[in-house]
């Protein structure tokens, strides 16, 4: 009878963080099923097809790069200027990276790889808030689970919007492209509200990019505006030393 009830511990133990983890991701899949909808819309509109824009979304898995990606598919970008741009946009997962596998110092090396593929801005955010399940017996599994989650919901909804990109009036498609400039202003008011300078930041960006695209193509004025941009923000946001 003790060998059993042993036995069925870890078991126990396993169920009880997925759970934990899918109910801790339930959250993401509401915010990220009405983003990804749009971005199907959005690439069906720029010319990629269900089953492109959707490998998309399983190969790729980040809604800033997919978003820019399908806009500079539609403005005529090349292969290299969506590499370059989508590069300089998702830098910032090196830093989130870091910080995450410091959270699991503790766990195996089997389980960080596979997990550094989860993250994103809304699931580093909601890891980094449940740091003492890493130190808990099938503690990858909690977060597992949480990425599953996001990144199932983000493949379906984008699936669903490309397919709902394909019979709605393409007049009603064409006015989705707003959403994509709502987001990224979405992502830039918060981080405004905190610190000025990152508006001038985004101001420059801005800038150079109008600039840019006057004698180049609009493929490279992103990448040149997204790369000054950031650079600039080594300046203007360097700590004070006093």
């Amino acid at each position: 009878m003790v060998t059993n009830t042993a036995g069925k511990e870890p078991s126990s133990q396993a169920k009880l963080m997925i759970k934990k983890g899918l109910a801790t991701g339930f959250p993401i899949v509401l915010g990220y099923l009405p983003v990804a909808i749009t971005y199907g819309v959005l690439a069906k509109q720029s010319g990629l097809s269900l089953v492109e824009l959707t490998l998309m979304s399983i190969l790729v898995f980040a809604g800033a790069s997919q978003f820019m990606g399908a806009n500079m598919i539609a403005v005529g970008a090349g292969t290299v200027e969506i590499i370059i741009a989508t590069f300089v946009l998702n830098f910032r997962h090196f830093v989130m990276s870091l910080s995450f596998m410091n959270s699991l110092r503790d766990i195996g090396i089997n389980w960080k790889l596979p997990l550094s593929l989860g993250l994103t801005d809304e699931t580093f955010a909601v890891s980094a808030l449940h740091t003492k399940e890493a130190k808990m017996e099938k503690g990858p599994l909690f977060y597992l689970s949480i990425f599953l989650t996001a990144y199932f919901s983000w493949v379906f909804g984008s699936f669903l919007g490309g397919l709902i990109g394909e019979v709605i009036p393409e007049r009603l498609s064409d006015s989705m492209g707003i959403a994509l400039y709502a987001m990224f202003i979405g992502l830039l008011i918060p981080s405004v509200k905190r610190e000025l300078k990152v508006g001038l930041i985004a101001l420059i960006a801005m800038l150079i990019n109008v600039l840019c695209s006057q004698f180049m193509t609009d493929g490279w004025s992103i990448v040149l505006g997204t790369i000054i941009g950031g650079l600039s923000g080594v300046y203007f946001l360097k700590e004070d030393k006093s």
